[in-house]
């Protein structure tokens, strides 16, 4: 099913946790933070909006670092009920493209909760202080390969970003598959 996240909640405080990653090693996710920003990405293994994305995810987490961005990715959906996002799952899926970032597994979907995420993908742009600065779409492909002249709408927030410590006002929210919580009792 999917689902659209809230718009950006300009100022929020990033809050930090500790999660394992698919390197085996826990990681601070505020620690994965540039001198000027970071991108916090909820994503998963199995979304076919992530699927059709994922290259491109991958080249702005790159072209990014240029400008002090740092980014993480966090995948938080109930592994038992989706077994295609399963810790070995992630190791696999981050192998396979090649991630020049860490893959975290929130695997009691605490950090989910406390930020709100909504879908995967579902972007979250920090400045240098730690502040919530975007929240909107990597760019307007939704599931399907995008042109490759398309404009960048998160690499081209998080410059912003990068300069003046302020996202844009106008941001279109990301779509994607909902995360997928646990039944509680």
């Amino acid at each position: 099913m999917a689902a659209t996240p809230p718009v950006c909640d300009f100022g929020w405080k990033a809050v930090d946790a500790s999660l394992i990653g698919t390197d085996g090693q826990v990681h601070s996710i505020l620690g994965q933070a540039g001198r000027r920003g970071l991108v916090v990405a909820f994503i998963c293994n199995h979304c076919p909006y992530v699927k059709a994305v994922i290259k491109r995810i991958v080249r702005d987490a790159r072209d990014l670092r240029e400008f002090g961005v740092g980014f993480v990715a966090i995948n938080s959906n109930d592994d038992t009920a989706y077994p295609a996002d399963s810790y070995e799952n992630m190791q696999r899926f981050a192998r396979e493209n090649a991630f020049p970032f860490h893959y975290l597994h929130d695997a009691d979907q605490s950090v989910a909760r406390t930020y709100g995420a909504v879908c995967t993908p579902d972007f979250f742009g920090i400045n240098g202080g730690g502040e919530l600065q975007y929240r909107g779409r990597l760019d307007a492909s939704r599931k399907e390969e995008g042109a490759p002249d398309m404009r960048r709408d998160l690499f081209e927030a998080m410059k912003q970003v990068s300069n003046a410590g302020q996202g844009p006002r106008e941001q279109i929210a990301s779509i994607g598959c909902s995360i997928k919580w646990r039944e509680t009792a």
